[in-house]
């Protein structure tokens, strides 16, 4: 096989976000720090969603993500790790604040009262 004849490699894709709400805020003033921005994420996932779950998130500042370590496997990856989580995970709704400085990824949680 020559070189012309080899398999090209897939160019990397951006993440599919159907199914999934993207809020971009700019808050002001701007927050302070994670918790902070952590506040203000919180709150826009139970407006639109009431009860939630927070699967996965970044930290710019800090270069921290949540799950830990989530973007060790996609060193070369053109989609970070924390997102991959997130939305292979059921995230529904994505906060990003200040143009990916925080990004949160939240998904639905459904109450039940426990009767049957």
């Amino acid at each position: 096989m020559s070189e012309n004849d080899a398999p090209a490699c897939p160019l990397p894709r951006e993440p599919d976000y159907s199914g999934v709400t993207v809020v971009e805020l700019r808050p002001q003033p701007s927050p302070a720090d994670y918790r902070e921005a952590m506040e203000i994420a919180n709150a826009e996932a139970e407006k639109r969603l009431g009860d939630y779950m927070l699967l996965s998130w970044y930290d710019r500042d800090r270069d921290f993500e949540s799950p830990q370590h989530a973007s060790e496997c996609h060193e070369n990856s053109a989609v970070p790790g924390y997102v991959d989580y997130g939305l292979y995970h059921g995230a529904t709704l994505k906060v990003d604040i200040e143009d990916g400085r925080f990004v949160f990824f939240y998904m639905p949680v459904e109450m039940t009262d426990g009767s049957t």
